[in-house]
């Protein structure tokens, strides 16, 4: 049968945990953890070709209401980092200090809107690029929503006895940031009637973004997991995870021309740019491909995970070219596996993100996959 994606879910790729207070988590035991994986971590970073699996555990809460009080967040987590023990894995699981996707929209001088039981979100301050340009923005990490991710940061690493491993904030890209200023309709109308000014100002959020992530560098320290976020991440990997949805709005070398440049230089500054895009972007894997240092990619690869899932056989064009594929796949053992054999080829350099609902079956998949991509 079919799977369908769920619309009774209030987050599709979530998983049930209790939370966990800090004085009641073994910060030593969770830190022998995730050193016992850098070997393998760093190996498959390192390699042409090859697949790891990672068994996400995201919390619901983490990302929406209770990201707005970061000790009920960091508790969230810390049940989050303990259950994942019990699964068969190649990748640990990390601490991120979401708050929104504001991030950016606040140097401009937004606030956030918090509904109900929902995730935090701002509307558009301005009605074109001029009127953005001509505002004068503070650094992200003066501005509230800034400061709060850069305090949350300092309590989780205080909590935790600077123990875990911690990755960036939500990293969204210049892109993606400007449709959060800029009324996006009038946006897009300005990347054509005004396309300089466009890219003037993706440059300037590129800088603000450059910035407040080295600020939270300074904190994470040695701590620190990339690419961040929605990726999987480890201390043996690079780059910096940056989701760029809207290129699905732009024309190929309109985005080239237009948007790449801030992404490039945003990415460029810390590694290599790691790209995210919600929904099916695999008509844009020529555009993508393009971006100068790309390390890896990320996509939702089944109806469960994303209604507008990625089909698998394109991205077989990521073979032999050392840029990683990693691929969400939500559902049961038989989807994954599926899924996986149409993914996998020599020269493939896959993740896989499972979201397997017992242990049993995280084996028999984490096994399975491990026979497939050989």
């Amino acid at each position: 049968m079919a799977q369908k994606f769920d619309t009774s879910l209030a987050d599709s790729q979530a998983t049930l945990v209790d939370p966990v207070a800090p004085e009641q988590f073994d910060f030593d035991m969770y830190a022998d953890y995730e050193k016992s994986f850098h070997k393998r971590c760093s190996s498959f970073w390192q390699a042409d070709s090859g697949v790891l699996v990672y068994r996400r555990m995201r919390v619901a809460e983490v990302f929406s209401y209770d990201s707005k009080e970061m000790k009920k967040s960091l508790e969230w987590q810390l049940g989050a980092l303990r259950k994942s023990m019990n699964y068969k894995a190649d990748i640990p699981n990390f601490l991120e200090p979401w708050y929104g996707i504001g991030t950016v929209a606040g140097a401009y001088g937004a606030n956030y809107y918090w509904a109900d039981g929902q995730a935090p979100v701002t509307k558009p301050l301005f009605q074109s690029v001029t009127d953005a340009l001509n505002h004068n923005p503070s650094p992200i990490a003066s501005a509230s929503i800034g400061k709060h991710t850069l305090e949350m940061i300092e309590y989780f690493m205080d909590k935790t006895k600077g123990k875990l491993p911690v990755s960036f904030t939500d990293t969204q890209s210049p892109l993606n940031s400007a449709c959060n200023i800029v009324d996006i309709s009038n946006f897009m109308m300005d990347t054509v009637m005004s396309p300089e000014s466009v890219k003037q100002l993706l440059d300037q959020i590129a800088g603000l973004l450059i910035g407040f992530t080295r600020e939270q560098i300074d904190l994470i320290g040695s701590n620190l997991v990339r690419p961040g976020h929605g990726f999987a991440s480890s201390r043996e990997f690079d780059g910096i995870g940056i989701s760029d949805d809207n290129i699905l709005m732009l024309a190929g070398n309109s985005y080239l021309d237009l948007a790449a440049p801030s992404l490039e230089k945003f990415g460029g500054a810390f590694g290599e740019p790691v790209f995210h895009s919600c929904g099916d972007w695999s008509d844009r894997i020529k555009v993508v491909k393009q971006i100068k240092g790309l390390k890896m990619v990320d996509g939702a690869f089944s109806e469960e995970t994303d209604p507008g899932y990625n089909p698998a056989e394109p991205f077989n064009a990521f073979a032999n070219t050392g840029i990683v594929v990693e691929a969400r796949i939500v559902g049961n053992a038989e989807t994954v596996i599926r899924k996986v054999g149409k993914l996998w080829k020599p020269g493939m350099k896959l993740i896989i993100v499972t979201y397997c609902k017992t242990p049993e079956e995280q084996e028999i998949v984490y096994d399975q996959i491990h026979q497939i991509c050989q």
